[in-house]
């Protein structure tokens, strides 16, 4: 069965993901005289850098997604179907979905990363990772509920369990939740769960290396750390998780942590698609490209993003898996295929890397852009407009707008709503089922 598109005029660029560097190619490839097909298994772009605010119920989900169909509205030669790749035929130039199958001319890998549980069985049934939207929900849910659970125990022990966080991996992602978490701790718990002791909820930062955010100079991590501890959080490092036991962490340090909740943000590893040759998937499955984003060992197809990796001298282990490096492969891939259409030579990608920023909470952040580091209001600021600047859409970026202004002066949290039970011992349920059927197959 094919899938149902117009024969293209011209060619046809197939684009598998709508992540930062498959929305931005398909933006910028509108311009060229192509026909542009978007496939991903959902219908809308997210902006991953605000999960964690969806998490702890500082922002609604629709806050930071953006369907497709309104983002491309009106563009004739742009086409979006709903589907799950599961196959590429680089022979004849087709893919398979679950709704069918579709031709290429030209072919963009854009399927992004899934998140790295390195194999320990026990974190994959039970933690709590927070890579979409889906899961940013979930664990909104699981922690409103663990609230509204304590009020009703009396075993301090369970009390304890439900009420503490335990957090893993020290990255951007892990820093911005503990951080927020220990604002709950600070403002939301006194004022809205009066009745619940505050010095009862523990929020405990895992980081296996020896500072947090290792990607920032030793000046901004320290800051960080201390920021985090100035809202409570406890900041353990040289650290890890070994395994999970559904009411206690076990880590390397012979330490048992009790706590109902551990959230996993300690790594990713890239989500490829079949069909690609094994030969060519590297180090956190990465499909190695060449330095133009041209899949190895074939021609008219291209991967870019965190699926991706350029090996060199100067990135043996190919580029962070950050956004920045992905929208500028797709911007540069997007010009190196007018290149090709024109049988002219295609460039080389360089990375630039224009800086780093992460948030600890309100008035906390730091900031690096080469030389320049700020840290504290200043950077917070910075923060908050560079991302309100990077939502898609203008209502979006007018909603958040609004909706940090009142966060700011209110010391609330806007989204404390329990709109669906979430039942965490049938999730597990699920999780063993599919670990079932990866192992068969």
């Amino acid at each position: 069965m094919k899938i149902d598109i117009p024969t293209p005029e011209n060619r046809r660029v197939l684009i598998i993901g709508g992540g930062f560097a498959g929305l931005t190619s398909a933006k910028l490839l509108l311009k060229a005289k192509l026909q542009v097909v978007l496939i991903d298994k959902n219908n809308y772009h997210a902006f991953p850098p605000l999960l964690y605010q969806v998490a702890t119920a500082d922002l609604e989900a629709t806050a930071i997604a953006f369907p497709f169909r309104k983002i491309f509205r009106n563009k004739k030669n742009f086409f979006f179907r709903l589907a799950e790749v599961r196959n590429i035929n680089p022979d004849n130039q087709l893919i398979s979905t679950d709704i069918g199958d579709i031709s290429y001319d030209y072919l963009i890998i854009a399927t992004g990363s899934k998140t790295n549980f390195f194999n320990m069985e026990g974190l994959k049934i039970r933690s709590m990772p927070m890579k979409n939207i889906n899961q940013a929900i979930n664990l909104r849910h699981m922690i409103l509920q663990n609230f509204e659970q304590a009020l009703g125990m009396a075993n301090q022990r369970k009390k304890k369990s439900v009420m503490n966080y335990v957090i893993a991996g020290g990255g951007p992602t892990g820093v911005e939740l503990a951080g927020a978490l220990g604002e709950i701790k600070k403002n939301v718990l006194p004022s809205e769960y009066p009745e619940l002791e505050s010095n009862l909820m523990q929020v405990t930062l895992i980081q296996s290396g020896d500072r947090i955010l290792p990607m920032f100079s030793e000046k901004s991590s320290a800051k960080a750390k201390e920021f985090l501890e100035d809202f409570g959080v406890n900041v353990q490092l040289n650290s890890r998780v070994t395994d999970y036991f559904g009411d206690f962490i076990q880590t390397n340090n012979n330490e048992d942590l009790i706590a109902h909740t551990l959230i996993w943000t300690a790594g990713v590893t890239a989500a490829p698609v079949a069909g690609i040759e094994k030969s060519i998937i590297k180090g956190s499955n990465r499909i190695e490209v060449d330095n133009c984003n041209e899949v190895k060992q074939y021609k008219n197809i291209f991967a870019i993003g965190d699926v991706a990796t350029i090996i060199s001298d100067d990135t043996p282990r190919g580029h962070p898996m950050v956004a920045p490096v992905a929208i500028q492969q797709a911007q540069l891939l997007t010009k190196n295929l007018k290149r090709l259409i024109k049988g002219e030579k295609m460039q080389a990608f360089k990375y630039k890397d224009k800086g780093s920023m992460a948030t600890i909470g309100k008035n906390k952040a730091v900031v690096e852009m080469g030389k320049f580091q700020m840290h504290g209001r200043i950077a917070w600021y910075i923060w908050m407009l560079v991302h309100l600047l990077s939502l898609v859409g203008f209502s979006k970026k007018i909603n958040v707008f609004i909706t940090w202004t009142i966060n700011y002066f209110s010391k609330d949290r806007g989204v404390q709503l329990i709109l669906r039970r979430f039942d965490f011992q049938k999730l597990k349920e699920q999780r063993k089922q599919l670990l079932k059927q990866e192992e068969e197959s």
